[in-house]
């Protein structure tokens, strides 16, 4: 992955003296600029839509298919009288049979109570048994169907123009034809399942790139859980909208990973040694490497970012040159452990901000290696947990 930057900075300085080194910490916040998985130069940067789906959706289409339901559930209301009946028998039979066995169970412990003496009741700690019933059901009716006008804000209304507008590629000029996508998409399909709601949308999206076909992709063939009750109970136009929009916004991330020009905000805290003269080179490399951080921009295409990147390099090298003086056993050397310390983090943290997580592996590992000699603070070893964790777990 290619990284470029722009920078806004700020300072939090934080000094620490021990003998005579005095290390002292900024953190510059600054944003990285991600390069997609296929850069396209500049001129060819365009692309045109082509959406087929079953979707023409206007506002007399919600109307008319609410008039519909509700004539629907009118028609329904009768049957679904009788069904509300017919569970509530059911659910009767199956209380009265519980509370008979209920009773049975009562009058049997009962008569084994009755017939313990005193003596052997308060041995036992026994009290008489409690006959405790369910709740008798209730038969429940079904409100009568009452129309309501659908809420268009929330109303799926929708056609192939409208899902075409909402594909964006950022840093890419609509109307060209360099990259043609094409969409077909399947409506949304419901389906009930242990009293939940599944849905998919099965959707085929290719892309071709100056004629080549570089992204073919079925997406959302599979059911997923969408709702923790079944059709009948939850409001599916909404839920539509709601799975039709997921569809969109996955194919606008498989566009902006592969072509896409994104920042990314970050911040990286950098240390260097203050002493004058015995360190000038290490404060060298310091000023190297936060000064030309400054100078890159997060511009696709930017020129001077090459320049400042190798220049960065530059303090970065002489860092890596003075690990080699570094001697761990000696804590009053010129270059001791705690210099070694500072380095190591160095390069992990910026590493891990650049995206070089090989690189920042690297320095950890042989930063372990030393870990016996080079004595971490209690807030050293937690930073350099955390540094691990980014480097293996994100």
């Amino acid at each position: 992955m290619k990284l470029n930057f722009i920078f806004s900075v700020f300072l939090t300085c934080s000094a620490v003296i021990s003998q005579a080194q005095r290390i002292d910490s900024e953190n510059t916040a600054f944003q990285l600029l991600k390069e997609p998985v296929n850069p396209v130069e500049s001129q060819n940067r365009n692309f045109s839509v082509t959406v087929s789906s079953p979707y023409n959706i206007t506002k007399e289409d919600v109307v008319k298919e609410a008039k519909e339901n509700f004539q629907k559930q009118v028609a329904n209301y009768d049957q679904s009288i009788e069904d509300a009946k017919t569970e509530h028998a059911e659910r009767l039979k199956d209380y009265e049979a519980e509370v008979k066995k209920l009773n049975e169970k009562y009058r049997t412990e009962s008569e084994q109570y009755n017939k313990l003496k005193a003596v052997e009741k308060i041995a036992m700690n026994a009290g008489p048994p409690v006959l405790r019933l369910p709740s008798r059901p209730q038969l429940n009716i079904p409100q009568k169907p009452i129309y309501r006008e659908p809420d268009l804000k929330n109303a799926l209304i929708v056609d192939n123009k409208v899902l075409s507008s909402q594909i964006n590629i950022d840093g890419f000029s609509r109307g060209g034809s360099y990259l043609d996508i094409s969409i077909n998409m399947e409506r949304t399909n419901f389906q009930d399942n242990a009293g939940k709601t599944f849905a998919n949308q099965p959707t085929k999206l290719v892309v071709k790139q100056n004629g080549t076909a570089k992204i073919d992709k079925a997406l959302f063939s599979d059911f997923e859980e969408i709702a923790s009750s079944p059709t009948n109970e939850i409001d599916l136009s909404a839920h539509e909208k709601s799975y039709l929009q997921k569809v969109i916004s996955r194919i606008n991330e498989i566009l902006a990973e592969n072509y896409g020009y994104s920042k990314i905000n970050s911040t990286v805290k950098l240390e260097t040694v203050k002493n004058k003269g015995e360190y000038d080179d290490l404060e060298k490399a310091y000023i190297y490497v936060t000064t030309n951080l400054k100078k890159m921009q997060a511009k696709p295409d930017y020129t001077p970012n090459k320049a400042a990147f190798e220049n960065m390099n530059k303090g970065v090298d002489i860092w890596k040159e003075t690990l080699k003086k570094v001697n761990y056993n000696d804590k009053k050397a010129l270059y001791n452990g705690k210099i070694g310390t500072y380095l190591y983090m160095n390069l992990i943290r910026l590493n891990i901000a650049l995206g070089n997580k090989t690189e920042a592996e690297k320095y950890l590992n042989e930063m372990q290696e030393h870990l016996v000699d080079l004595k971490l603070s209690f807030d050293q070893n937690y930073e350099l947990k955390a540094l691990e964790q980014k480097i293996y777990n994100n």
